[in-house]
């Protein structure tokens, strides 16, 4: 049996998601997805979760100096996206071109077709 890593989210700070009652809030099923998709990285060791908040504070870093309000789920969430991205190509789990084309894909499925 392999051992795995949990992943404890912040609460406060840059880095930590959107919550209502304590929950975590997603606006759509893409964001629950790559939540899931970034802590089965982290528990399978790809990455360590210290490497993929630093990724996220600096992609909301960036999106909070174009103006953006990362306090909104849909941008914090883009932002989580973005830092999946970073750890993954960093890591060299997927290429920068392959990311894109996936993503371009995925997004131009049909509204419903979410799985």
């Amino acid at each position: 049996m392999t051992e795995t890593t949990a992943v404890a989210l912040p609460t406060e700070g840059p880095g930590a998601p959107p919550r209502e009652n304590g929950e975590l809030v997603f606006d759509a099923p893409w964001q629950g997805r790559a939540f899931g998709v970034a802590a089965a990285l982290v528990e399978q060791g790809q990455f360590t979760w210290s490497d993929f908040q630093a990724a996220l504070i600096t992609t909301v870093g960036h999106a909070d100096t174009d103006g953006r309000d990362t306090g909104q789920p849909a941008c914090y969430w883009q932002c989580w996206l973005d830092a999946l991205a970073l750890v993954a190509e960093a890591g060299d789990l997927v290429g920068s071109e392959d990311w894109s084309a996936r993503c371009l894909e995925l997004a131009a499925r049909p509204v419903g077709h979410d799985h």
